[in-house]
């Protein structure tokens, strides 16, 4: 039995404790207050921008040491910036704040109850409506029907707001007075009203009768759009995207014709067309179609370009921007529909189309190809090129190009298929194998997958900017070139190598070097990523030929960041933060799908950009032309599909390093992978349950780890090994168990 100061002591000790924090508002209040950024604050404090983000917003709390530094500080701003009075906010019984009197609207157009009501607005939103009001009053007890401006003013109106600290998770809008409303709006019809629902529940009127006009107020008054990614780029144009009944009231068709759909575009015979001819607006060549742009003639340096979203059409299709179980988007309230893409706006950028394309454009918004540069004789500005990115059409290589590339023409047969000595088969794992007697023994086959796997691969990735250099005469290899070799890796063994001092049993892996796990027959094209690891494993490589890029550099650095930044503070808004590890981040993923349904389409939208974009570098002809003929993609500097390989090399080569790990530290092996979703056996239904880890309950060095930043793995799904031995019987063995274990079947990231 303790003693009774050995209770005095402990219970002393509790009341004492720590410092108290302040509330996660007050924090932002303090920081605020003292006119420090988050990403000053972060330096200051030795962590990342996101975390100080999380704590601002409550969903996590600082751990020491980093605790007591950040108390400290907050107390220091707490007595130079002491709280307001009831009197200084305004929340007192006086007669003469906004808090003591309804919400009333400002002059202009009055107030209008909507005749649809939106959906309550998710915290986000209410969070950047409160930043944008500054409105010090406390919160109402529901929030008022939104606010209207009329033909837009030189400062619209936005409507009242919950009061909240927080900082908001999604746009309010932008800081750029030029685009104060947000990059996007949604324009609806609705009870006789053309409305344009923009970014932090504001709602414009719009005065536009016909779609003319409605791309002159856009130009002139709506002040929508976003500011430039990189200091070389340029402006986003602003997004209308139009509901069907904004279409028929302004005289499009709800649906296309199967001919328009055919061709993906309205014919030149509409009259809609011929309005805008006779405004003197312009169509690009592509026509009038789901992603539309109409433009006027560039005024100096400033662009006048609107892009038209028409979701009815097909512009942002189920795979890509929703659910496909559950389509949500059809349904969705114009504000629903705005905060939704116009988070993805904040947090990516504005979207140019499908994913894919968006993920292709966000490369060239953060490293624009040129830039303007002054002579200095004659104070001229002038195009230049940058050096970082890329900048122009440069020779292509034959072992590089799909099979119908026109460089092929007449070298091999028209069905001719291609051998791994005259193509690059770098493409993700698609691996399975019959498990062991003694896996049967385990009760669970347990997926994981990959988190952002795409994206993670092109993170300090080298590639090349400039033109391929050929090689002949068994040049040299040098892992710091990157490029395609031609080499001979049948002769690496991996059935016994030793890991850290541990024998594993090879022949349970895939080999790492093809895409189905077999082992090379002889001599085929690599990139660079792929031969440096059969080096790595300590195998002598002697290329025999190889096409190199001598100019290079880490072109998808600013990409990667950009998207991780934006997965992880999504993943926030589930619920689901960086310093959540087993168990809590398990408990948190099960939990996210349900916390917020437009952010959980955000996310996926977030996925669908990063491997949308990897997938563009190599964009196949899809019918548009004849075998053999250009194809359009072909026309950009940035269809590069060396690079496309590079990242998918590195995917793969990443896991099978892991995999190495993982056997190793636990002996353990998987026994399907299908792109970046992995299968092992388990003794329980968790990844918790056969994850190797140390025996301070850490994960084991360089083995997969749980987690939520790009590159580290989230559980998929389980099945039991008797429901995999009965498909085995079933289906003949000629299918891949990684790709049918989902508890999400939206969750793989394959291209």
């Amino acid at each position: 039995m303790p003693t009774q100061d050995e209770l005095f002591a402990a219970v002393d000790a509790l009341l004492e404790g720590e410092p108290e924090m302040p509330p996660p508002a007050e924090r932002t209040r303090l920081r605020e207050a003292a006119r420090v950024s988050q990403a000053r604050l972060a330096e200051a404090l030795r962590t990342s921008t996101q975390t100080v983000k999380n704590w601002e917003a409550g969903r996590s709390e600082p751990r020491p040491p980093r605790r007591q530094a950040y108390q400290r500080l907050l107390d220091g701003w707490a007595e130079k910036y002491p709280k307001p009075t009831d009197t200084d906010t305004g929340t007192g019984t006086g007669t003469g704040t906004d808090a003591a009197q309804p919400p009333q609207p400002l002059t202009g157009t009055p107030v209008r109850a909507e005749a649809r009501t939106p959906s309550p607005p998710a915290p986000e939103a209410a969070a950047a409506t409160a930043e944008a009001n500054a409105d010090p009053s406390p919160a109402p007890a529901a929030p008022p029907p939104p606010a209207r401006a009329g033909r837009p003013s030189p400062t619209p109106r936005r409507p009242p707001a919950r009061k909240t600290a927080t900082k908001p998770t999604g746009p309010a809008g932008g800081t750029d007075a030029r685009f104060e409303n947000g990059p996007l709006a949604v324009v609806d019809f609705e009870n006789g009203q053309m409305s344009a629902y923009c970014v932090g529940g504001l709602v414009l009127d719009v005065p536009a009768k016909s779609l003319p006009a409605l791309v002159d107020w856009t130009l002139t008054d709506a002040k929508l759009g976003q500011a430039r990614l990189h200091r070389n780029g340029r402006d986003a144009d602003p997004v209308l995207l139009l509901s069907p009944a904004a279409l028929e009231r302004y005289g499009l068709p709800t649906e296309l014709s199967q001919e328009e759909r055919r061709t993906g575009r309205l014919t030149d015979s509409h009259k809609v067309l011929g309005q805008i001819q006779r405004a003197g607006l312009q169509l690009t060549q592509r026509g009038f179609g789901a992603w539309t742009r109409l433009f006027r003639e560039p005024e100096g340096s400033q662009r006048r370009c609107v892009q038209l979203c028409i979701p009815a059409w097909g512009a942002l299709p189920v795979d890509e921007w929703d659910n496909k179980n559950d389509p949500q988007l059809p349904t969705l309230h114009g504000a629903d529909l705005a905060r939704f893409l116009g988070t993805y706006a904040d947090r990516v950028m504005t979207p140019r189309g499908t994913t894919a394309v968006t993920g292709l454009e966000l490369m060239t918004a953060l490293r624009p190809p040129t830039r303007a540069e002054k002579d200095p004789a004659t104070g001229e500005f002038h195009r230049a090129f940058n050096d970082d990115a890329l900048t122009r059409l440069y020779d292509v290589v034959e072992c590089e190009v799909p099979d119908e590339h026109p460089i092929l023409k007449g070298v091999h047969a028209r069905h001719h298929l291609r051998t791994p000595a005259q193509t690059l088969m770098e493409e993700p794992y698609d691996w399975c194998r019959q498990l062991t007697d003694e896996e049967c023994m385990q009760r669970y086959l347990v997926a994981i997958d990959v988190n952002m796997a795409f994206a993670a691969a092109a993170n300090g990735l080298t590639v090349g900017l400039n033109g391929p250099t050929h090689l002949t005469g068994n040049p040299t290899f040098d892992p710091s070139l990157p490029g395609s070799w031609l080499v001979d890796l049948s002769h690496v063994d991996l059935s016994h190598v030793s890991i850290n001092g541990r024998t594993i049993d090879g022949t349970r892996l895939p080999s790492p070097f093809t895409p189905k796990g077999n082992r090379p027959q002889g001599p085929a094209w690599y990139t660079t990523p792929t031969v440096a690891y059969a080096q790595e494993l300590g195998f002598d490589v002697a290329p025999t030929e190889a096409h190199v890029r001598t100019q290079t550099g880490r072109y998808l650095d600013p990409w990667y960041k950009r998207l991780r930044d934006a997965y992880v503070a999504t993943m926030a808004d589930l619920g689901v933060t960086t310093d959540m590890g087993g168990q809590e981040f398990l408990q948190a993923m099960a939990r996210s799908q349900q916390v917020d349904p437009t952010m959980a389409l955000v996310l996926k939208a977030i996925k669908a950009t990063a491997k949308g974009g990897i997938g563009k570098l190599r964009q196949r002809n899809r019918g548009q032309v004849p075998y053999y003929e250009p194809w359009p993609a072909l026309s950009r500097e940035t269809w590069r599909p060396d690079i496309r390989a590079a990242v998918l090399a590195t995917v793969r080569v990443s896991m099978h390093r892991k995999m190495m790990k993982t056997a190793a530290a636990a002996d353990v092996y998987p026994v399907a992978i299908g792109t970046d979703a992995l299968v092992y056996p388990s003794p329980g239904p968790s990844p918790l349950d056969f994850l190797p880890h140390t025996s301070e309950g850490k994960p084991a060095p360089g083995t997969f780890r749980l987690g939520v930043s790009p590159g580290m793995v989230k559980h998929q799904g389980t099945q039991t090994v008797l429901w995999a031995e009965e498909q085995f019987d079933t289906q003949g063995g000629v299918f891949n168990v990684a790709n049918l274990i989902k508890t999400d079947p939206t969750a793989g990231e394959g291209e």
